[in-house]
């Protein structure tokens, strides 16, 4: 039986910081404060929800401080669904073969290196019972268009793949893709190696990522969502460093979920990793390659679906109580890239997608997605029949698959955005 711990309910703490808003939001209009005051309380309010208390922090390398926030005391458990709930500490199962080990082709000019650490172990390690979380700042509200928003995607963030429309890409703050599918199905979970990239992004809200997505429901207003992979998101940290992320949302991005733990629901029980943490070293055109393992499967008994780093990390899950479509199984999986096509002044942006070169460069110069697979509903991990890939414009990015060897089903994906065939 998987371990449990008790939720220790936070209701009082959030009851003290809405009294002390309250009594701000009062203070202010009672001295004819402006505007500007009520933001500045709101501003103080969510960073007090969003920071709690800490056992020990811990300063990374790349100016992030990792907060060590004892577990019961987590984000999570805001979450109206959660009040009461008790943290399952391991999941019933894993899928089968999930300790199998990393397979390399035996040609080793195809060989890649794994990363299992983040750069804020520099400096330390959060103990046990309590789970890193990456502080939030004032300016990371700044950076968002509200404090409402912070932390959060929109409708336009996943791909349609059934109903493409050609004129969408055309859209302001349209998203483009480049990703593999499958579709039409009972799935319980996904699992790819991805190659991790740092890609340039040319404007302050745009963002280029990597990721699994498992998806229930239709694309309209009730798709449920969870979401794993790297990104670069200047907007969101605040610099352009490859990260680590999560995300989920159970109405089509309109009013719930959130990147990593900027939002009640998902909940974490490992102390070594920190969603939305930076990851090091990264490949390079050319040279070295790195790939990182996301694992995402649901326990079919207790049924939350779990999230596994690497192949030893366990990091947490999502309760399966967050979610209509997603309660039972998912309809659709989907790996591959994203970006964000602000088209500043009418053209394209040059953010690029993986590594910024096309699909058809191949190994050490385009990204790639290997060892794509699916949970069954047996619980077992196997290659996933009827697999089709989807791009909106391939001049821009694009996206290359096959299989066979140690790779099993693959795909390169990628590109510069902006070039002479994509004006």
């Amino acid at each position: 039986m998987p371990s449990r711990v008790a939720v220790i309910n936070p209701t009082t703490l959030s009851f003290a910081a809405v009294l002390v808003m309250t009594a701000a939001i009062i203070t202010a209009s009672a001295a004819g404060g402006d505007f500007s005051d009520l933001h500045e309380v709101k501003v103080r309010g969510h960073l007090k929800k969003l920071n709690r208390p800490a056992l020990k922090s811990i300063k990374s390398p790349d100016g992030d401080v990792i907060d060590c926030v004892p577990i019961s005391q987590q984000p999570a458990f805001e979450h109206p669904l959660l009040k009461s709930h008790t943290i399952q500490m391991k999941p019933s199962f894993h899928p089968e073969d999930v300790y199998s080990g990393s397979k390399v082709s035996s040609n080793t000019t195809k060989q890649s290196k794994v990363i299992l650490s983040q750069l804020w172990h520099v400096n330390g390690k959060c103990p046990e019972n309590t789970v890193p979380i990456r502080r939030t700042r004032r300016e990371d509200f700044i950076r968002a268009n509200s404090i409402e928003n912070y932390g959060k995607k929109n409708q336009k963030s996943i791909p349609k793949p059934k109903s493409y429309d050609p004129a969408s890409v055309l859209t302001q703050n349209g998203h483009q893709h480049a990703i593999m599918y499958v579709e039409d199905g009972k799935f319980y979970g996904a699992k790819a190696k991805m190659n991790v990239w740092k890609p340039d992004v040319e404007m302050p809200n745009e963002f280029s990522l990597g990721q699994i997505w498992v998806l229930g429901g239709n694309f309209n207003s009730d798709l449920n969502s969870i979401e794993a992979g790297w990104q670069v998101s200047p907007q969101l940290y605040g610099d352009n460093n490859t990260r680590l992320f999560t995300y989920w949302t159970s109405d089509a991005y309109q009013g719930t979920g959130c990147y990593n733990l900027l939002c009640s629901g998902f909940v974490q029980i490992n102390n070594e990793i920190a969603m939305g943490g930076s990851i090091a070293p990264l490949s390079n055109y050319g040279g070295s390659q790195y790939d990182i393992t996301i694992l995402i499967w649901k326990d079919q008994k207790e049924g939350n679906w779990w999230l596994q780093f690497g192949e030893k990390y366990v990091i947490g899950y999502w309760p399966g109580s967050l979610f209509s479509y997603l309660s039972e199984s998912a309809s659709m999986i989907e790996w591959g890239g994203e970006v964000v096509n602000s088209e500043d002044e009418g053209r394209h942006t040059r953010t690029q997608m993986g590594s910024g070169h096309f699909a058809e460069e191949g190994w050490a110069k385009a990204s790639y997605f290997k060892n794509v697979q699916i949970v069954d509903g047996s619980n077992t991990l196997r290659d996933p029949d009827g697999l089709q890939v989807f791009t909106e414009q391939e001049s821009c990015y694009n996206v290359k698959s096959g299989s066979g060897g140690s790779w099993g089903s693959f795909f390169y994906y990628g590109g510069p955005g902006r070039n002479p065939d994509c004006p």
